[in-house]
């Protein structure tokens, strides 16, 4: 069940990357699905200080295996320069399919160009969704602990999640001398976890964090390219009011950010937990649309005036607009960001996600138990 909806990497006929954050199951999945296949492990020391020295014993490798026809590289940012020789070898034709994770775009996009020039496709890989766990997904447990799959069933689940932040600043950001000062990082993660779900200030984080404006949005780069984080844009298009023009922040998986998020005798738990489910949501939607063949725009709708609609999603399979609530009752004054947006949009399908269990209809707008509808977020389908 678990491997149901990223069978289609599977059945790629031409090469293609697989992007994702550590843990969200690249090595585990390609040691499934290509069990034959020759594979270099850049994670491996051995092997990451043969191919850093001459990145041509790649081709060495296929030479002496010409009956195999797919070759996995895993972590392929530890050595960029072997995108060269793979793109030399596509360009032979023959016959190679490569299987190229990496877990940090940064050093691809700047050691080469276009990622071989579309020859290889991108594909991304994200923690775990409801759908593919089926009966073993909570959501109690989704909203404190996320969705990645080296969690999964574990326990000490929080001391993993620990270990994992730790990590990260160790050995992608502090090893990879990505920044100059990891303490000042350290600082801006705890920081830039209060933007969650958020309008994102970056002058605000900064303050917070005691460095300049500059320093953030490198931080805030680094993020993104280490595939952590991603913004959402505001909804724009046949606008009818006046919008703003701030994206919203979302770190990769709820776990990740409750672990992040300070918490305090101020601090008030239904701020954090709304937080986290709309981030969860968040997260479903990206892999729901990096999963399905047919891609869609995700952003949300604020107005000047401080209308908001958590999300927008527009594509060929439909239109809708989602607000997410962290409230077990329904009131009234929850519909009117959706009543709003429909009165500019009538076309488009309101949905209102919340924790009660009714499924019912309130002026025209679907209200649903987030859960189910979590549960049912199945790639190439309608969203509801």
């Amino acid at each position: 069940m678990i491997n149901k909806v990223k069978r289609e990497f599977q059945d790629q006929p031409r090469s293609f990357f697989l992007f994702g954050p550590r843990g969200v199951g690249k090595s585990t999945w390609m040691r499934s699905q290509y069990k034959n296949a020759l594979w270099v492990d850049l994670l491996d020391p051995q092997t990451f200080r043969n191919y850093t020295a001459k990145p041509e014993r790649l081709f060495d490798l296929a030479e002496a295996n010409p009956s195999q026809k797919v070759v996995v590289i895993d972590e392929i940012q530890k050595v960029p320069a072997l995108l060269s020789v793979v793109h030399a070898l596509i360009e032979k034709k023959r016959g190679i399919k490569f299987v190229l994770s990496g877990s940090n775009a940064r050093k691809l996009k700047h050691t080469s160009a276009n990622l071989l020039g579309g020859r290889a496709l991108n594909c991304s890989l994200h923690p775990f969704i409801a759908y593919e766990l089926g009966k073993d997904f909570s959501l109690e447990s989704a909203l404190q602990y996320g969705m990645l799959p080296l969690i999964y069933k574990q326990n000490n689940t929080q001391k993993i999640l620990d270990a994992y932040i730790s990590l990260y600043l160790h050995e992608e950001i502090q090893a990879e001398g990505l920044v100059r000062n990891i303490e000042y990082f350290s600082r801006f993660l705890e920081a830039i976890s209060f933007s969650h779900g958020s309008l994102l200030n970056v002058t605000s984080v900064a303050r917070e964090c005691e460095v300049k404006r500059k320093t953030v949005e490198n931080y805030i780069a680094i993020l993104e390219e280490l595939l952590l984080c991603y913004q959402l844009p505001v909804f724009t298009k046949r606008a009818k009011r006046k919008l703003i023009s701030h994206k919203k922040f979302y770190l990769f998986d709820s776990g990740v950010f409750a672990t992040l998020r300070p918490k305090g005798i101020l601090d008030r738990p239904e701020e954090i937990n709304g937080a986290a489910l709309e981030g969860l949501v968040a997260q479903h939607l990206q892999a729901w649309n990096d999963y399905s063949d047919t891609k869609h725009q995700i952003a949300f709708w604020r107005t000047k005036s401080g209308l908001e609609v958590d999300f927008v999603v527009y594509g060929k399979l439909g239109f809708w607009a989602i607000e997410v609530k962290n409230t077990k009752r329904i009131h009234p004054q929850d519909l009117r960001p959706l009543k709003e947006f429909l009165s500019d949009y009538p076309m488009a399908k309101g949905i209102l996600l919340y924790r009660g269990t009714e499924k019912i209809m309130h002026d025209n707008i679907l209200c649903i138990s987030c859960e189910k509808f979590l549960k049912s977020l199945k790639p190439n389908n309608k969203i509801i």
